[in-house]
């Protein structure tokens, strides 16, 4: 009877209690993983760089692209488990929570073991298809087939943190991220010089180095969770559950892709905006790398305000507490406002000397890049608004609106005022359209918030 009781158990820390000091501490972590991914990222850069030089560099950039592209393939799934969850643990219906789990881990698992199959035996093929030059090719074909083996870990961990997150724990999977860090910044050095009792094994130290780091992390979580009893384990009893569910795929796969496909939106924004950057020259081109750079951690902040207003908005969504979700709403654009305003305001006090970590000191380029700053950053708090409302009006299940709303404001505005007023008014108007499109974006968000039917849409249309 009391192992019922824990499992029967809805958690209660989203549905009640202070809305700021959760959201600040839901927040957090996932905030603070992103940077931790971030900063991995550029450590096993440095490793790679210094042992092993420029051409092992181009080789894992290859494969980082592809990973990128296949973990961003997923991310919209995720996030409609994390949304389907939530709802139904707002809503204690903890066995329904558990239907999800069970079809989401079949799924996960079938399509990882496709993916990593696919990727080991086509990955010279694949890279060919990218134009990798041809004196990086054999390091990048090394490299690639060692990360694609790993694919089962990468996506067996963003599923057990969709699952977290919807339930509404995102300490866990910050913890197990910092473990996978840690190991994987300590092993590449290892195994690419062969130090101590570990073999030199070059490029492919680093990519094993990843693969161990993600097999250690992932195995030790879901022992963590077995070991606490975590309320949406799978059990003896549960195992008829591990079973695709036709329903549950299909709610994934419709509400799952428009947030995928959101995410292919901004990067091609992006692209389109390299492109034209590009043929102002190579300091514009300079200039216009580090200033994204230094955007992508502003940025980070709203992200993750979004990540825990989309999780409190779903469960509490899924309780009928509709007074809480409005609640959860405007503290969320407060909260991003404070956090990424004090960001920005840093920045711009000390514009030049952050640029100059990336930059010369002296020259045309920083000259540019703090112009750059000086007309973007703000416009990054505008970001945070919008991507706080679109984590609201999803969790209730409303998906294609925001992708419209990104797709006009990003792509048709953006790219409109940076190719065609920017011959006519000249190169500013490339960096004006941040502020404008994002405006936009918010202002359609917004209306859609306050007059748009997304209180009416559901996750699920028919029982599972």
């Amino acid at each position: 009877m009391p192992e019922q009781q824990v499992l029967t158990k809805t958690p209660p820390s989203l549905i009640e209690g202070p809305i700021a000091k959760t959201m600040i501490l839901f927040s957090l972590p996932i905030l603070l993983g992103n940077m931790l991914q971030s900063l991995n990222g550029s450590i096993n850069t440095i490793w790679i760089g210094n042992y092993l030089g420029e051409v092992a560099l181009a080789a894992t950039s290859n494969a980082h692209t592809i990973m990128f592209f296949l973990i961003n393939s997923i991310f919209g799934v995720a996030m409609a488990a994390v949304t389907l969850i939530g709802q139904n643990l707002g809503a204690h219906k903890v066995q329904e929570a558990k239907k999800v789990v069970g079809t989401s881990t079949v799924f996960f698992l079938t399509l990882s073991i496709v993916v990593a199959l696919l990727g080991w035996i086509f990955s010279s093929t694949i890279l060919d298809w990218m134009n990798t030059p041809a004196d990086v090719k054999e390091q990048a074909v090394s490299y690639t087939r060692i990360i694609f083996a790993g694919v089962p870990f990468i996506f067996g961990y963003n599923l057990i943190m969709a699952i977290l997150r919807g339930s509404g724990d995102a300490k866990t999977p910050f913890y197990f991220l910092l473990l996978s860090a840690v190991l994987d910044v300590a092993l590449n050095p290892l195994l690419i010089q062969g130090m101590g009792p570990f073999p030199k094994m070059g490029i492919a130290g680093s990519a094993v180095a990843t693969f161990i780091s993600q097999l250690v992390s992932f195995v030790s979580l879901i022992v963590y969770l077995y070991k606490r009893k975590y309320i949406l384990r799978i059990t003896k009893e549960d195992i008829p559950l591990l079973r695709i569910n036709w329903t549950i795929i299909r709610t994934l796969t419709q509400k799952g892709l428009p947030m995928g496909i959101n995410l292919v939106v901004v990067s091609l924004s992006n692209l389109m905006l390299i492109h034209l950057v590009n043929s102002y020259g190579s300091e514009s081109t300079a200039a216009f790398g580090v200033a994204m750079q230094i955007c992508s951690y502003v940025q980070m902040p709203a992200i993750a305000i979004a990540a825990a207003v989309s999780s409190m908005a779903a469960q509490n969504i899924g309780a009928g507490k509709w007074d809480r979700v409005y609640r959860i709403t405007w503290t969320g654009i407060s909260v991003n406002i404070l956090m990424t305003g004090l960001i920005v305001a840093a920045l711009h006090l000390y514009n030049r000397e952050v640029l100059s970590i990336f930059l010369p000191p002296e020259g045309k380029a920083i000259d540019i890049g703090v112009h750059i700053n000086n007309i973007t950053l703000s416009s990054f708090i505008i970001f945070g608004i919008f991507n706080v409302v679109t984590g609201v009006v999803r969790s209730a299940g409303a998906v294609l609106f925001p992708l419209g709303a990104a797709f006009i404001a990003l792509v048709l505005v953006r790219i409109t005022l940076a190719t065609v007023l920017s011959h006519s008014y000249g190169f500013d108007m490339i960096w004006w359209s941040f502020p404008i499109s994002f405006a936009i974006s918010a202002t359609l968000n917004l209306l859609y918030y306050r007059f748009g039917k997304w209180k009416q849409a559901r996750m699920m249309t028919s029982k599972s």
